[in-house]
């Protein structure tokens, strides 16, 4: 079976993209990683109004990407601060990846908003696709086959 004959109704980039594809989720999840936990913070960092930064909140907490702890502080009601989960943690490859596109594609011309470097050497961090195999090469796309997988069922006619 070739790639235009396999039905796409379940791809997990589609899949994926239902839960993360839209702008402000993904920049909502990019905050978290940078350390905005409660509800004013993202509304005033991002720029989204109430309603739209509480409804991708609800998705994200809903699909497991975030969730949602209480605090009080005197005087207050409960209110919640979002933190990612584990789920939410393995999208950070996707957000460096977007990154590292986004500052060789569209950059700044001051330069990158944000630096990335190991914690341990200081040098800049990459995201690269890198083989299993013993040799662990780094791959660019024409080395790489794709092929349908045993999920793959045939596209409808």
């Amino acid at each position: 079976m070739k790639w235009l004959e396999t039905d796409t109704a379940n791809c997990p980039v589609g899949r994926t993209l239902d839960l993360v594809g839209e702008k402000w989720s993904l920049l909502i999840v990019r905050d978290a990683f940078n350390g905005v936990r409660r509800f004013d913070e993202f509304r005033r960092h991002i720029g989204l109004s109430e309603a739209v930064l509480a409804d991708r909140l609800r998705k994200l907490v809903a699909a497991g990407i975030l969730r949602a702890e209480p605090y009080r502080e005197p005087g207050s009601r409960t209110r919640y601060e979002y933190r990612l989960t584990a789920k939410g943690v393995d999208l950070w490859p996707v957000l460096l990846a977007l990154k590292q596109w986004g500052d060789t594609h569209t950059p700044d011309p001051a330069g990158p908003v944000l630096d990335i470097h190991h914690t341990d050497c200081g040098a800049p961090v990459r995201v690269v696709v890198r083989c299993e195999g013993e040799d662990r090469a780094v791959l660019t796309p024409r080395e790489v086959t794709a092929r349908p997988g045993p999920g793959a069922r045939p596209a409808p006619r």
